[in-house]
């Protein structure tokens, strides 16, 4: 596959570039600054931006990508995490402008998974204040993406989202948030990348949301 990734030097989209350069995928790492990145084989160093639906549309412009991943993390501070809102609207924008066939994949939060009927983990008040801006946000561009009519897909992590081991061993789900026996819910960042990559080889959450855990 040809993929357009951004975020490719961050926690996340690090580990997503390292998964889909191991299984042979050439990928189109488009970042603001092109220096953060190593050249390797398979790989395509680009700078860009989202600060805008332009910036995307010419980033993304002239080749035949089979989806657009963004690993896309905003600012944290109150503040700065309301980006992931706009920034949301711009890839919508540019794909539905120029790549209506590109699939749009992208890393969610997971606040608004369900810890009960009808009740999210935002909702339950139990996410300690400092997680609430970046948690309303995540769920606030999740309603965003879902009016949209591009090809989307949400992936929403398990509340602890952290480097740590590849292990290929998980749970999926979609709308509900996935913990174990002693209701932790965790998930390595390398295994949430197979997961990602497992989608984007063979696809079953189109125009939906799902979910990983342990």
């Amino acid at each position: 596959m040809n993929i357009a990734l951004y975020g490719a030097t961050g926690k996340s989209g690090s580990r997503i570039l390292t998964e889909l350069l191991s299984r042979g995928h050439h990928v189109t790492a488009i970042v603001r600054d092109p220096a953060k990145l190593a050249p390797q084989p398979n790989l395509t160093i680009k700078q860009g931006t989202t600060d805008s639906a332009a910036a995307i549309s010419l980033a993304i412009a002239g080749t035949p990508f089979d989806a657009v991943v963004s690993a896309y993390a905003p600012p944290l501070t109150p503040e700065g995490v309301r980006q992931i809102i706009p920034v949301t609207q711009h890839f919508i924008d540019a794909i539905g402008q120029s790549a209506k066939s590109t699939r749009f994949v992208y890393v969610g939060g997971a606040a608004s998974l369900f810890v009960a009927p009808g009740v999210t983990l935002l909702a339950s008040g139990h996410l300690p204040p400092e997680w609430l801006p970046i948690a309303t946000a995540h769920a606030d561009a999740l309603e965003l993406i879902k009016q949209s009519d591009i090809n989307w897909t949400s992936f929403s992590p398990a509340a602890f989202f952290e480097p740590g081991q590849r292990t290929g061993k998980f749970r999926l789900g979609k709308d509900d948030l996935i913990a174990d026996d002693q209701h932790n819910s965790r998930i390595s960042m390398e295994d949430y990348a197979i997961a990602l990559v497992d989608e984007l080889e063979r696809p079953q959450f189109q125009r939906q949301r799902f979910t990983i855990g342990y």
